[in-house]
């Protein structure tokens, strides 16, 4: 067969021929500089391939070589601490060779291949092993395990295994058979991994945010959509995540986003410290970034990347949590592409499958049993970001999300411009995990949990009513007890659900504080309210002596918790002229 040539370019989009006996998705090489491109559509002997990089200075009868290989993902130690783009090249390696910018045609592995790991080996000559199996293990940073697996579809009787100091390419043993065992592996990025057992989640992945913890909670192995228009604080909650939320791996992806911002984050991750290992947070991070001025079609393989990446972390028993920002970038990739393909456009151009290809990103986080043996429990939590065009939630890409995301956290614009973090919209935000990680708050954090959340949103709707009423006759003409409720609803939005992201303490609040808090602005409801009913007039309760305390509740540390609460709940019954109730921890 003659050497395919392109005969047709229109942006990301290339057409060569002849290609008949290629496969759909199949990676091809593009051009004299051999860009990287990816058959998408196949018409008899002509290929339609979407190009991973720039196509600037492509000409008509350029070669295009097929490669014989899908889009792969290159999993084994030293993911962690890294930066690739959307298609797993490390961005500092191709800095080093062509500036801060990437040049076309620039390869570069996803793995070191000079990198030494001390492995460990945990099976020996004779066993019997398949797909997802434990080898045994190397520490790819320091008190992090990275479990050796077999590749999955891999399978039978190990002939030869080593403990000892290997590269990712070297290999470590064999099965009978002559079949290489190495560090690493490979897995198409748009093929989910296998799993042994779906399991339900019912346990937390507490984010340090109080409003989504307390609220609005998201179980390990859960999906979140957070929509919001430009400054709501889409980013900034994504990255407070990153830094607090308690997984024990984090996959960011940042998918279209403004290269300052992408950059102010390295540097920030690099100092930050994890609170828990004191460690730098990098340590357990794997960043993959695909900015604005890089080329759109690798916007669509920046998210798969992500997924496989964090799937491969669950798939040996740990906690991942995946933030994607934003869909909406990744979406406009899918739309520029069918609009080349001269596709049928659905609603405000964007593709009719659109939704179906949302639903399979989405539904590849989950709560598992791993493959293999020995028996692992891993999670993916996926916290996705939608950037709706002037803040409008009926756009596709907000409400294709909402059909398939457990949760959802609103960013309210009039709330970021009133400096209140996070900008969670009350009225719209839901959670559809709340109800089975109650009993996980109830029986870790405290029993009263549920009860003090269902008060807490009855409070809020409250509020909410109230102050429709008081825009019409205006707050004086209230009664006392209704005048009393607006009044702790202020406190509580401030307190409770308002976090300080630049304060070293008030950055991430564990779910102890934030019962406390709950449960001392709730007594002052009860004390107050106790006092109003039995004709006391509310301008004769202080309540400026509570408030303060409480606040002092908000920013203590945690070995000044309980001393500080004690003296709130003090103030609170020196104020409101009861006994006010001892917060339970």
């Amino acid at each position: 067969m003659s050497e395919a040539r392109l005969v047709r370019v229109v942006g990301a989009l290339a057409e060569a021929a002849p290609l008949g006996e290629a496969a759909l998705y199949e990676l091809v090489r593009v051009g004299r500089r051999g860009l990287l491109g990816e058959v998408i559509r196949l018409d008899g002997e002509r290929a339609t391939i979407q190009v991973f990089e720039e196509t600037g200075g492509l000409a008509l009868e350029e070669p295009v070589a097929r490669t014989g290989e899908t889009l792969a993902a290159e999993l084994g130690p030293g993911l962690l601490g890294s930066i690739y783009d959307g298609i797993g090249r490390p961005l500092p390696a191709l800095a080093e060779r062509s500036g801060p910018f990437l040049a076309p045609g620039g390869a570069g592995r996803t793995l070191d291949p000079s990198s030494r790991w001390a492995f460990q080996a945990e099976r020996r000559r004779g066993d019997e092993v398949a797909g997802g199996d434990v080898l045994g293990w190397v520490e790819e940073r320091p008190g992090i395990r990275h479990r050796i697996l077999v590749p999955p579809g891999a399978a039978g009787r190990i002939d030869e295994l080593v403990s000892g100091e290997f590269t990712v390419d070297d290999p470590v043993g064999a099965l009978e058979g002559g079949t290489p065992l190495r560090l690493a592996h490979r897995w198409p990025v748009r093929r989910p991994r296998p799993v042994a057992e779906h399991l339900a989640g019912d346990r937390p992945l507490l984010t340090g945010q109080r409003v989504l913890d307390f609220l609005f909670p998201v179980a390990e192995g859960g999906s979140v959509a957070v929509p919001g228009g430009f400054g709501t604080g889409k980013t900034v909650i994504e990255q407070s995540l990153a830094k607090f939320a308690e997984a024990d791996v984090v996959v960011y992806v940042g998918c279209g986003e403004r290269g300052n911002e992408m950059a102010d984050m390295l540097t920030e991750f690099a100092r930050l410290r994890d609170p828990r290992t004191g460690r730098p947070v990098l340590d357990r991070t794997v960043l993959v970034v695909n900015t604005s001025n890089m080329p759109v079609v690798a916007r669509e393989a920046s998210i798969f990347l992500g997924v496989t990446i964090a799937e491969y972390y669950r798939d040996m028993g740990h906690r991942v949590a995946l933030m994607a920002d934003s869909l909406s970038r990744w979406a406009e990739a899918l739309r520029e592409i069918a609009a080349r393909l001269g596709e049928m456009p659905g609603e405000e151009g964007y593709p009719t499958r659109l939704a179906d290809r949302l639903g399979k990103i989405y539904e590849r986080a989950g709560r598992v049993r791993a493959a293999g043996n020995p028996a692992r429990e891993g999670s993916l939590t996926f916290v996705s970001a939608v950037s709706p065009p002037g803040g409008d939630f009926s756009e596709p890409v907000t409400q294709a999300s909402l059909r398939v995301a457990g949760s959802l956290w609103a960013l309210d614009p009039a709330l970021a411009n009133q400096r209140q973090f996070p900008a969670v919209d009350l009225e719209t935000s839901y959670s559809l995990y709340a109800e089975r990680t109650n009993e996980w708050f109830a029986r870790e954090v405290g029993e009263d949990w549920p009860e003090l959340r269902r008060r807490m949103l009855d409070l809020l709707q409250r509020d909410r009513e109230l102050r429709e009423i008081s825009a019409l006759v205006g707050p004086e003409a209230l009664e006392d007890r209704d005048r009393l409720v607006l009044e702790v609803a202020r406190l509580a939005r401030e307190i409770v659900l308002g976090q300080n992201a630049f304060d070293p303490v008030d950055a991430f609040s564990p779910p102890a504080k934030t019962l406390r808090l709950a449960a001392l602005t709730l007594a002052v409801l009860d004390e107050a309210g106790a006092g109003v009913d039995a004709g006391r007039p509310l301008d004769r309760i202080d309540l400026q002596r509570a408030w303060q305390p409480i606040r002092l509740v908000r920013d203590a540390r945690e070995e000044e918790l309980e001393a500080r609460s004690s003296e709130a709940a003090r103030a609170i019954e020196a104020a409101c002229g009861g006994a006010a109730p001892e917060p339970t921890s």
